[in-house]
């Protein structure tokens, strides 16, 4: 039983992941790659919007108990995004301090088939 909520919960979790990028690949930003890794953690969704990089945190709740999706982006996660994605610019041979980029948040809450999102710019 255990390993079939894990199952549920990774499946969840992708199928949130593309409906963000669909999202917002339909308000005009470009997908770069998803699921970018390193020791220092994990960005969900990479994407362009003209000249800026936009690292995306894609948090998914089915209710609101616990504060639901916004709250789940903890001090400590926001911390370990921005780590990763120095290391993910500094990869693609990008200054990061001179590369405008920005870090959103994609919130979903309710039916994964038809959730509520919530789109926070330059959320952290």
């Amino acid at each position: 039983m255990l390993w079939t909520n894990k199952t549920n919960t990774v499946t969840t979790g992708k199928n949130s992941e593309q409906l963000a990028a669909h999202y917002l690949t339909q308000h005009g930003l470009l997908l770069q790659t998803c699921n970018f890794q390193n020791r220092r953690g994990e960005i969900d969704l990479v994407m362009t919007e003209n000249d800026t990089w936009v690292f995306v945190e894609v948090k998914y709740r089915k209710n609101s108990h616990f504060g639901g999706a916004i709250a789940a982006v903890s001090i400590k996660k926001q911390q370990k995004i921005k780590q990763c994605a120095a290391f993910y610019l500094q990869q693609a041979g990008l200054n990061e301090y001179n590369t405008p980029c920005r870090f959103d948040v994609i919130a979903m809450q309710g039916d994964i088939n038809n959730p509520e999102i919530t789109w926070l710019k330059n959320a952290f």
